[in-house]
């Protein structure tokens, strides 16, 4: 899914493109992805594009006429600009401009993303879930968010009801720059446990901003995936950490899975899931020394 650096840097192209711009068109090609029926989606053709901007892991158009148009792109959805007479794959819905077009697609053959047309600021407050924006707080502020419950890091960073924009991929990322446990609790992390998260957390976030900024290069983000050749962690399953050399190690539970290095996070220690547990018993390694 889509997160915070790969929507902020969605949401610049789209700014670049069509704020200003008149919308002239919408067409629903895949009836799912329109979730809202009242303001029907033909009132937003022919208003002009005030604002774009990210609502969490949202993106966000602004019309004419207190408009919004807000694109869910989930796990597999993307948006392609396209030129004048080019056509899309596994196009969902477009948007057509005078100076070209946003295809909003989704690959496979699940419907998740979504789009929603709604009127007012009220209808559109209901997309904030309440997250707090990690790179414009200060660590009072975070370091509230996360003893508000208590959950494991992985859950806690993941919650948008508590942090804003942060997903399976960059919460794996983040953890590993500070060293901490992917299942160790909000309650049980002292002071520096917190500024180190706090820290980490920002810097990743604009690391990986800045570094798909630049990979678009004034152009419209092409390659938006969760699994990056830079990044330490997640996704690398078995290859060494570029930090210790260890082995990357992971959990798997539902159709995610969270990656860690165990000699740099855990102690050394590997945490196994539930369904690993029961199948290995005794033959499951629970350090690294073992595996």
């Amino acid at each position: 899914m889509p997160e915070l650096p790969d929507v902020t840097v969605y949401c610049e192209a789209l700014a670049a493109r069509v704020r200003g711009e008149v919308l002239q068109r919408v067409q629903i090609r895949n009836p799912f992805v329109l979730r809202t029926a009242v303001p029907p989606i033909a009132s937003a053709e022919g208003k002009r594009v005030r604002d774009v901007r990210r609502l969490g892991k949202r993106i966000m158009l602004g019309l004419e006429d207190d408009l919004f148009l807000v694109i869910h792109l989930m796990i597999a959805g993307r948006l392609v600009w396209l030129d004048a007479g080019a056509k899309g794959r596994n196009t969902l819905a477009v948007l057509e401009f005078a100076n070209g077009r946003i295809a909003f697609t989704e690959a496979g053959t699940k419907r998740r993303a979504s789009l929603h047309l709604v009127q007012g600021a009220p209808a559109l407050a209901q997309f904030d879930r309440g997250g707090l924006e990690v790179g414009e707080s200060a660590f009072a502020d975070f370091a509230a968010r996360l003893r508000q419950e208590n959950h494991t890091l992985k859950r806690a960073l993941t919650d948008p009801r508590l942090l804003s924009g942060i997903g399976n991929a960059y919460s794996d990322e983040i953890l590993h720059r500070a060293r901490l446990s992917p299942l160790r609790l909000t309650s049980k992390l002292a002071e520096a446990d917190i500024e180190r998260l706090f820290q980490a957390t920002r810097d990743v976030l604009s690391e990986w901003t800045a570094r798909l900024r630049a990979e678009a290069d004034s152009g419209f983000p092409e390659k938006v995936t969760a699994f990056r050749p830079g990044m330490a962690v997640h996704g690398r399953y078995g290859q060494p950490c570029p930090v210790c050399g260890s082995p990357v190690q992971r959990i798997v539970y539902a159709e995610n899975e969270c990656n860690y290095c165990a000699r740099c996070q855990t102690n050394g220690v590997i945490l196994a899931d539930r369904a690993l547990s029961r199948l290995l018993h005794d033959s499951f390694p629970r350090s690294l020394d073992e595996g």
